[in-house]
């Protein structure tokens, strides 16, 4: 059986994206993660089988790494995959922007739950929660 490539958007650096520096704007590196794990979340179901059970995805919090710089009209690919530990009330998606050639760009985590959109609190489970909705896990953890 061979290895599943991690799910991946394409992005290319347009001029309004730059800071200052003639460098992709801090925020934009996070839209990107947030655009592919949007487009993830999609692909696999996520969001429509959550949504059925009064249930949402929510973001708790957000580190990047910045490794190189992206300029205007660089073109890069934003891989992303899910992490999920037993026993959590959290998992993880993490984001790789890596350019064309091959360099990294800046690394994501982002840690997020799983809220019941009435009660407005996290639900325990969000593994065994997304797999009742039908979602494709392989699909969300790149394997």
């Amino acid at each position: 059986m061979t290895e599943r490539e991690p799910f991946s958007i394409h992005a290319k650096v347009r001029t309004y994206e730059l800071d200052p520096n003639g460098h992709l704007n801090h925020a934009v590196y996070h839209q990107y993660g947030e655009i592919a794990r949007t487009e993830l979340a999609v692909a696999a179901g996520v969001t429509e089988g959550l949504i059925k059970q009064g249930i949402g995805i929510v973001m708790l919090e957000s580190h990047i790494r910045f490794r190189r710089e992206l300029r205007f009209g660089d073109e890069a690919t934003v891989s992303c995959v899910a992490r999920f530990e037993e026993d959590k009330k959290v998992f993880w998606m993490d984001n790789v922007i890596t350019k064309l050639d091959g360099t990294v760009s800046a690394e994501i985590e982002s840690t997020l739950g799983l809220m019941d959109l009435d009660k407005r609190k996290l639900v325990p489970g969000p593994m065994e929660r997304i797999r009742d909705a039908g979602v494709d896990l392989d699909l969300l953890r790149g394997s």
